[in-house]
């Protein structure tokens, strides 16, 4: 059987084991956190909060871990945010009140930005557009062989204890934080460049003047919306209070998504690489278009479960595509490119969980859920939209497709 890290930079394997750790942990705490948030006398709309105002400190700090990383290098902004992270991923579990939790997560934002601008960095600058999107799905799926145990284990921690997750990433997160400070080196990562020319650097302004990047955005955006506003904000207290079902029951769909994913996610990295990033998006988004409408009509655990299992499905596909188009488009070391890619998924981090608790708490789950199906189907729309951004098929072998050669404003 192929090695998944054949013609692949040793960076990618020493990334992915770093990854692999904080991916453990976040699956363990991941169907804790609304649970827990709930113990504080909460409503959704409060839950929804405490996974919004994590992405919006990662949101404000984006552009300066993109400057972090073009000053000090990826191995020492990676390992620091991984640190940090840790850090405030134990306090929260120490909290003792609604504010402490809010408080903490949002804390934890600055690391979190930092060390995923520099994971990012690491995959869009170390490996060419015809390998690009396999390696984009060997890191996504160092986080869904994480995913597969962690949040099974943490439904498990969960019925122990509501903080035992929170204490069990912490832990994860510092072995993170060593592996990547001892073993990411590589000759374009690491160390800050000096005295080189930037006069061929993609700035943010050239990025946003192609189309192709902003399609990636705008993708990012509604992808997050739909992860983090269904899947790690009211969702784990519908199928509790909804469904009737236990914590463990919303680890278990957790579960499935991700072995779904990981299952099918090479084959998605590699039809992306071979065929293109339109037809992996669009093929992607629509499988996962059919799993958020199948939970907006579940009435029972069991389709939860399917839900999942269609999502990770359709995941597995479009997971890998608006990363391998920046890793396209950017021209040397693109911390701010990258910074503002991560600044667009933090946005739909910010927005959906605080609209979709909302919208719950005014109406119901599954007036939430439809809205997110709505929002979800302009980015399937979006797909079928995106020009192709790969040398191999552009022809331009050595060099990177220039901002003329693209689509421009329309």
């Amino acid at each position: 059987m192929q090695s998944p890290f054949k013609d692949l930079p040793r960076e990618i394997s020493v990334l992915v084991a770093a990854s692999f750790f904080v991916a453990v942990g976040f699956g363990i705490v991941l169907p804790a956190i609304p649970v827990f948030a709930r113990t504080f006398g909460v409503n959704n709309a409060a839950i929804g909060l405490i996974i919004s105002m994590f992405a919006i400190t990662r949101f404000a700090s984006g552009l300066i871990s993109g400057k972090l990383v073009d000053l000090f290098g990826e191995r020492a902004v990676f390992s620091s945010g991984v640190l940090m992270v840790a850090i405030f991923v134990f306090l929260a579990g120490m909290a003792t009140s609604y504010s402490q939790l809010l408080f903490f997560r949002a804390a934890g934002g600055l690391g979190s930005s930092m060390f995923s601008v520099a994971a990012g960095s690491v995959i869009m600058r170390s490996v060419d557009d015809e390998h690009r999107g396999r390696a984009q799905s060997v890191y996504n799926g160092a986080f869904l062989v994480g995913g597969v145990s962690g949040p099974a284990i943490g439904g498990l921690l969960s019925l122990i204890s509501l903080r035992a997750p929170f204490f069990a990433y912490s832990a994860m997160l510092l072995t993170s934080g060593v592996v990547a400070h001892f073993f990411l080196k590589g000759s374009k990562i690491g160390k800050r460049e000096k005295n080189v020319d930037t006069s061929n650097h993609t700035t943010v302004r050239e990025a946003l003047s192609m189309k192709p990047y902003r399609i990636a955005l705008v993708l990012s955006f509604i992808g997050n919306w739909v992860v983090f506003g269904l899947r790690a904000s009211i969702m784990p207290v519908f199928v509790t209070e909804e469904l009737h079902a236990s914590t463990a029951v919303v680890g278990y769909g957790f579960a499935l998504s991700a072995i779904f994913q990981g299952a099918l996610l090479m084959r998605g990295g590699r039809l992306s690489d071979s065929k293109g990033r339109r037809i992996a998006s669009i093929i992607g988004s629509s499988i996962a278009l059919c799993g958020v409408l199948v939970m907006t009509l579940a009435v029972h655990p069991w389709m939860y479960l399917v839900a999942m299992s269609i999502i990770g499905i359709g995941s597995a596909f479009l997971s890998t595509t608006p990363a391998s188009i920046v890793g396209d488009i950017i021209h040397g070391r693109g911390g701010q490119v990258i910074a503002v890619f991560q600044m667009a998924g933090d946005a739909g981090m910010i927005v959906g969980p605080l609209v979709i608790g909302a919208l719950s708490d005014m109406y119901s789950y599954r007036t939430a859920f439809a809205v997110s199906s709505a929002v979800f189907a302009i980015g399937t729309l979006l797909t079928t939209r995106i020009p192709e951004t790969r040398q191999s098929f552009l022809g331009e072998k050595g060099e990177k497709p220039q901002v003329g050669n693209l689509e421009p404003l329309v």
